[in-house]
């Protein structure tokens, strides 16, 4: 009889992303139309050069860079992201503050750690980006779901009805994964006042921050001399400088929150990989004007994506930024059905709504995610024309 499994990650779903991958096994590479595979948000290109050329340096002339680090990750890379935040946020974000993290997954568990165990609560609104309630439900921590509707927007006063005794945290993802929305500034700042008056954290989930839709600054919380009360926000220098497969994420946090998550991330990768890190510092240092130009093709991918939809018949785009579009189908077959007819008669991976969404929310079946980052704009146009091309009856089943 083989070893008993932990039941809490036995009830987990499957990652999504692996899963959608399986569907394309028994299907036969067609050159003539080749698969359009929407269904990560993932930069397709390395870093550039002059990054790839940092790392190799690191790699080769500084001995350090092969032993282990702090836990927290290393002290410059830790103040200069400190400055950059205090700048952009027009508030005060010292180094001892910021952590350096093994991806921004690894920032999202590191912070749920320190706050939440077993039969407590955290607020997530849905759809919601699923490898955080995978963590919650690995833990035994409820994912209560906060329905955001056909608008994508979660609402404070619906966030509000859902607070308990056992609640300890609203988690927000601006830009929204897997929604594309941006979440206005005045609608963080009502849930910073929401979680401030009840004593809970708000978490706020910034992995696609550099991709934002307006110029200026992405919202006011950290001007907020107290914000460390109340507000821990997470980063990911992963979309920004395209260092997916280095992982190197960080929170931004209470010097003391922090030092709770030190023993959260010691026990699990001691520190954060050196070399990703050394990119990292230098992409801030030197990047900034190619982050900029990435941004600007990022909008207009997202335009095309939502010229495209203004083609389609029946569709209709919920939200589109940054990485994401969500859109309704307008088909009788169930998303998740759907997705998988997707891939044999039209050629392109997605994933269906219903991974990002409560087994009880009949919203799921009508809904897609569409990741469009690794795509462009010939690519995109593709995509629109393969989704025109579907008859409704032969995706039903």
């Amino acid at each position: 009889m083989p070893a008993p499994v932990n039941p809490l990650v036995a009830a987990t779903v499957p990652p999504p992303v692996m899963e959608a991958r399986r569907w394309l096994k028994d299907i036969r590479p067609d050159p003539e139309r080749p698969l359009l595979n929407v269904s990560q948000a993932a930069p397709a290109a390395p870093p550039p050069e002059g990054l790839r050329q940092a790392i190799a340096d690191a790699a080769l002339r500084q001995d350090s860079a092969h032993l282990y680090g702090p836990v927290l990750g290393l002290p410059e890379l830790r103040e200069a992201l400190a400055e950059h935040w205090s700048h952009l946020y027009g508030g005060t974000v010292g180094p001892g503050q910021v952590a350096i993290t093994p991806g921004c997954n690894q920032a999202f568990v590191a912070a749920m750690a320190t706050l939440a165990r077993s039969g407590e609560e955290i607020i997530l609104p849905s759809p919601w980006y699923f490898n955080h309630k995978m963590w919650l439900d690995m833990q035994g921590v409820r994912a209560v779901p906060l329905i955001t509707g056909n608008t994508l927007l979660p609402d404070p006063e619906q966030a509000r009805a859902l607070i308990t005794p056992k609640t300890r945290a609203i988690v927000l993802v601006t830009p929204n994964n897997p929604g594309g929305v941006e979440y206005p500034a005045r609608l963080l700042s009502a849930f910073a006042e929401l979680c401030r008056a009840h004593n809970i954290a708000l978490v706020l989930d910034e992995t696609y921050r550099d991709f934002l839709g307006h110029d200026g600054r992405p919202h006011d919380l950290l001007a907020d001399p107290d914000w460390h009360d109340t507000v821990i926000v997470l980063y990911s220098f992963s979309k920004a400088y395209r260092l997916t497969g280095h992982r190197v994420g960080a929170i931004i946090a209470s010097g003391a929150r922090l030092a709770e998550a030190e023993k959260f991330l010691d026990t699990v990768a001691i520190c954060p990989a050196q070399l990703g890190q050394h990119g990292a510092l230098w992409g801030i240092r030197h990047l900034g004007d190619w982050l900029r130009g990435e941004r600007a093709e990022m909008l207009r991918r997202r335009e095309a994506i939502a010229g495209g939809f203004r083609r389609l018949n029946g569709w209709t785009l919920l939200g589109c930024g940054a990485y994401f579009a969500y859109a309704e189908h307008p088909f009788t077959a169930p998303s998740d059905v759907l997705a998988r007819a997707l891939v044999r008669e039209a050629g392109v991976l997605l994933l269906p709504g219903t991974m990002f969404m409560p087994e009880t929310d009949p919203a799921g079946g009508r809904q897609v995610r569409i990741a469009f980052a690794n795509i462009g704009e010939e690519r995109i146009d593709e995509l629109f024309r393969r989704l025109a091309a579907l008859a409704p009856a032969r995706t039903s089943a």
